[in-house]
Order: C-alpha cells, then structure tokens, then sequence
C-alpha cells in the first residue's frame, strides 16, 4: 500500500464513491454494499465520499448503516459536501450540515466540500458567506480538512482558488479522455491546481463507465498490453499525476471493488508505452467522424457571436457525447457552457463565424446537429 504523500491519514490513494452504490428494487443493497464496503477496508483503502443529493438521498442513510454504524470512526474517512439546492440562506447552513452529521451517523467530516462549484452557483456561495460559514466548522473540529469539488473552465478555478486560500484540496473531473477536451478542461483545471499548490480529488476517471466500453479498435490496443482491465488504466491514468491525492471511483458491485482493488492496492504510475496507448485510444476516438475544430477560437473571439454562443465548447461537448453518450456531457452543456450564454438552438444563422473559420466548417449547419441532441425539447 503506498503512503499518501498529501494526507497521511488517507491509506493509499483510492477512494470509494457512494454516487453508484448498488440498487435492489429502487433502494440501495445493502448485502451487497457491506460486502463491498468490507472488501475495500479489508485491502487497507477508508476514504468514502458522498453527497446530500447521491441517490435521492439514499448515500448518506447508506453509509451510516453499512460503514458508520458497523467499523469504528477510526477505520473510515468521510467526505461530504455543501451542495446548492439545500440552502438560500446563511443561515440554513449549520442546520442542513448538522442533518448531515446525523444523517451519516458521524460526529464529524474528514473532508467538507463546496459541491460542484461553477462560475454561476460561486456568486450564491460568495453573497451568503458559505466558503466562511464551512470554514468555521473546521475551527470547531466539526470537519478535519475544506474542500471544494468542481465543473468549470481553469480560469474560474484559478479565480476561486485565489480569493479562498484556505481552499486545502480541490476535487476535479479527470480522465484520459477529458485530458484535453475543450469543454471539460482536465489538464487545464489540473494545472491550476498545480500553480496554488493544491492536492487534487480525481471525480469521473472512468468518465462514468464510459472508458470501460470501448470501441473496438481501442479496446484492441489496451487489450495488446497484456495488463489490466480497461477500467485499470483509465484510474492509473488519473492517478499518475504528482498532485494526485485521490482518485474516487464509484462502483456498484463487487466485480467492479475487486477489479478496481487489484489496480490500486499496490499502484504503479504508467509507464511511457501505456501513457502512448491512452494517447493512441483518445486518436480513436477523434477519427468517429466527429467535428474536426481545432478550437482556435476565432468564431468566437476574431468575430463577436450575435447570440453568444461558445461555438468551439458546443462542438468538443457533441464530440463527447458522440464517442460516450454519457449523461456527464449534458450536464456540462446545460451548467457549464450554455448557463450564461447561448445554447445551439440560439443561432440566427448569420454566417459570421464562418467567415473566419480556418476549417472551413459549416458551422451553422454542424450548430443544428447540436441542438437536436442537447436543446431538444422535454416530452411531456
């Protein structure tokens, strides 16, 4: 088991995520969680992180019944989050926390995020002193580390980090796949976290089961290194990286805990060949005939969008969606990149953008094929 060179209460760098806990008939299965629970604290991991909001509210009972109330409080560590919906005020702060404490059946959090912070949700999180309010629970001993996790562009990163110097560790979405997708920002957003000196929380290294699935060709490639399963090396990916103090994996059965277990219980970094197959499976991936843009950004910044929309953001999101079609990419197309700006559907099909276009895309058409996947309307 290596040390964590970050937190040497955290054993090894592995961690549980309770987001995709096992289900049995709507709820979650608790055999079957224990059993896993009891097989990840048997190989030597205990960082377990969770949210309000995981599984309708089914995480938090979850863990209190199968991790809180069966191991004492020094075999586990807990991460639990500040999330936007359950609070409009300063003061609905402590009162939502202190649920949470019960909730988890814990007297205190090892870790306390600021859940999903982006450009849009910070300014709530500022008006009503969140950052401030959480803090002051570390100095009652109430949680032990402060935290955010994250969905935004480096920039906003770089900006919240600057005005939160308390900020002890920042929780990303990180893969392989996402390294250097113009939408999610992994290597961008990671490197931010390098220039404040910040450990990183990797979220999503399997880009939610997407990087266990291949194509067929990609798969090919990782099967040729005669290693471990694809899901390995997406997490060894992750975790290959200096800051790396964690990667969170969520795993609904125990084929998946002990597939995970055998790729981190005595983790070896990539070595130069696996690091050139994962770049050799992302050129998969960009030769599904998706959306050639280089995002230069001259659509967007040589020429003012009438409707303001992101155009090269919106083009990698339907590349992500084309090649995974996970539920990951619409959330950062409705949160992220269209929250204050325009979606596709937005286009007035003025041309401009085209005009600069070193591509030559028909962009007016190709923002049409994003709208009929991401600005469908609902049925009713």
């Amino acid at each position: 088991m290596n040390t964590n060179p970050f937190f040497p209460e955290i054993k090894g760098n592995f961690g549980f995520g309770c987001m995709r806990l096992p289900m049995k008939d709507g709820a979650v299965d608790y055999d079957e969680f224990k059993k896993m629970t009891d097989a990840f604290i048997g190989a030597g991991f205990n960082y377990f992180d969770t949210a309000h909001g995981y599984i309708g509210g089914q995480s938090e009972t979850a863990i209190r019944d199968c991790v809180s109330g069966r191991y004492d409080r020094s075999r586990f560590l807990l991460t639990n989050k500040l999330s936007d919906p359950y609070f409009n005020t300063q003061e609905d702060i402590r009162p939502f926390f202190e649920s949470q404490l019960n909730l988890c059946g814990v007297e205190y959090f090892d870790f306390y995020l600021m859940h999903a912070q982006d450009k849009n949700n910070y300014k709530k999180y500022k008006r009503l002193k969140a950052y401030e309010t959480a803090y002051g629970f570390k100095e009652e001993g109430l949680i032990r580390h402060f935290g955010l996790s994250f969905h935004d562009k480096a920039e906003v990163l770089d900006m919240m980090l600057t005005e939160h110097p308390e900020i002890e560790i920042v929780q990303i979405q990180f893969n392989y796949a996402d390294y250097e997708d113009a939408s999610v920002e992994s290597r961008k957003v990671y490197e931010v976290c390098e220039k404040h000196g910040k450990p990183v929380i990797v979220m999503e290294p399997v880009k939610g089961g997407s990087l266990v699935n291949l194509p067929p060709a990609a798969d090919k490639i990782l099967r040729s290194l005669n290693g471990g399963s694809n899901a390995s090396y997406a997490l060894r990916f992750a975790a290959s990286f200096p800051k790396m103090a964690m990667v969170i994996s969520g795993m609904s059965n125990m084929a998946q805990m002990e597939d995970n277990i055998s790729a981190m219980r005595d983790f070896r970094p990539l070595n130069e060949e696996e690091m050139n197959a994962m770049g050799n499976v992302c050129g998969i991936f960009k030769s599904q005939n998706l959306i050639p843009c280089t995002s230069c950004r001259y659509c967007v910044e040589e020429n003012e969008c009438p409707a303001n929309i992101l155009i090269p953001d919106l083009f990698a999101s339907l590349n992500a969606y084309d090649t995974f079609h996970n539920w990951n990419t619409k959330f950062y197309y409705n949160a992220v990149l269209t929250a204050n700006n325009g979606k596709a559907s937005d286009c007035i099909k003025c041309g401009c953008c085209e005009a600069v276009c070193p591509q030559h895309l028909e962009i007016r058409d190709l923002l049409t094929k994003v709208a009929e996947v991401f600005d469908k309307p609902r049925t009713k």
